[in-house]
């Protein structure tokens, strides 16, 4: 089975770096970006498994470029690609807005490697039920 596709938004060096090397260790195929402007063409130039989509970036932030890949029209395949909020600024009220936005789930930061790891699974394999779903239902 090839890897999972992960695709990171993040505009924090540090960050950016140790996620990256995080998922790459546990054997996911990382590419990344480092502002919400980047992300739609990144999803409309591949197809990803996951993102995880960093709240507080500058020009576009991880709730904005949320809203434009789930928006209809936008010529991405994939528009129900799972994804995971990032913050450093987690308060009451913010997991609902970051599921109104259309995020799937959220992790806190400083970001947990176990906490990460169950995530990427759990929503892993969700998308990949929903896919083998699609594709059985889907006529030959």
């Amino acid at each position: 089975m090839t890897p999972a596709r992960i695709l990171v938004a993040e505009d924090h060096p540090m960050n950016l770096m140790f996620i990256e090397k995080l998922l790459a260790k546990q054997g996911y195929e990382v590419h990344t970006v480092t502002d919400g402007t980047e992300v739609l063409p990144a999803l409309q130039r591949e197809r990803f498994d996951l993102v995880l989509m960093d709240i507080a970036m500058p020009v576009m932030d991880g709730i904005e470029a949320t809203r434009s890949v789930r928006q209809a029209g936008n010529m991405i395949t994939d528009k129900n690609v799972p994804i995971i909020a990032m913050t450093a600024h987690a308060m009451k009220g913010d997991r609902e807005q970051f599921l109104a936005a259309g995020m799937d789930d959220y992790i806190g930061k400083p970001i947990n490697s176990d906490n990460l790891c169950n995530m990427l699974l759990k929503h892993l394999q969700r998308a990949r039920r929903a896919a083998e779903c699609a594709s059985a239902s889907s006529p030959a």
